[in-house]
């Protein structure tokens, strides 16, 4: 692919650790390394950065990234969608720019554990599979869904997350006997603009799997995950500032 976009989506507010994407992770702000990531990966042509904050968008600009806009607050509220967001930064540069990419990587500042061979193995693995319209990185799950309930109102029984054909009371089970289930974490997605722009979805049909480590499934939301990817980072060959 000739032309991928990647899009590092960081509003303002942050309830769980506020102010958490500019926050110094080992000396420099978290969404540095998002940025770092794009900016090293060779299949990505173009980064920039999807902010309501100035200061986010300063330090992002610091850091390489461009900021073509500011994002308008109907898209930055705690229950905002990604796809509204992306939609908006896809239209805006093809209204503003006439620039549409082939292919759009969302790198979150919130999965700062990233390696540059993922992330074109991941765009290539898409550029390979015209027909599908995303690719998700996923890592097995760490508990089974297949031991999960509801708890229903009325009588207040248990009720069974799902079930098996052919497996009465899977919940039963050994766990070695269930199937394999993947959790989908932060680190990246590939997306076709189609999925975005023509099906109204962050992933659309036909979504390719890329697996990884659980230990790279660290999404920062407090202060405890914050320093558990400063921890991993310090002591793996990942995308990192050098001292």
């Amino acid at each position: 692919m000739s032309n991928v976009l990647a899009i590092v989506p960081a509003r303002g507010g942050s309830k769980g650790l506020p102010g958490k994407n500019t926050l110094p992770l080992a000396g420099h702000p978290l969404i540095a390394y998002s940025i770092k990531a794009a900016l090293d990966s060779p299949g990505i042509t173009r980064v920039i950065v999807s902010t309501d904050s100035t200061e986010i968008a300063d330090t992002a600009r610091q850091y390489g990234a461009e900021v073509p806009f500011i994002r308008p607050d109907e898209y930055a509220q705690d229950h905002s969608l990604d796809i509204d967001v992306f939609a908006h930064a896809l239209k805006w540069l093809r209204q503003h720019e006439n620039y549409t990419p082939d292919l759009v990587v969302q790198l979150r500042p919130t999965s700062p554990v990233r390696y540059v061979y993922d992330i074109e193995n991941c765009i290539q693995k898409l550029s390979e599979r015209p027909e599908a319209d995303s690719l998700r990185v996923v890592t097995q799950a760490f508990h089974t869904p297949y031991k999960m309930w509801r708890l229903e109102s009325g009588q207040g029984y248990l009720n069974p997350l799902l079930t098996l054909e052919g497996t009465p009371d899977p919940y039963n089970q050994p766990r070695q006997s269930l199937p394999t289930v993947y959790w989908q974490i932060g680190t990246l997605d590939v997306i076709r603009p189609r999925a975005i722009l023509e099906k109204d979805s962050m992933s659309g049909q036909g979504i390719l799997p890329y697996i990884v480590s659980q230990e790279q499934a660290i999404d920062i939301d407090d202060l405890y995950s914050f320093q558990k990817a400063e921890a991993y980072i310090a002591t793996h060959d990942c995308v990192k500032f050098q001292p």
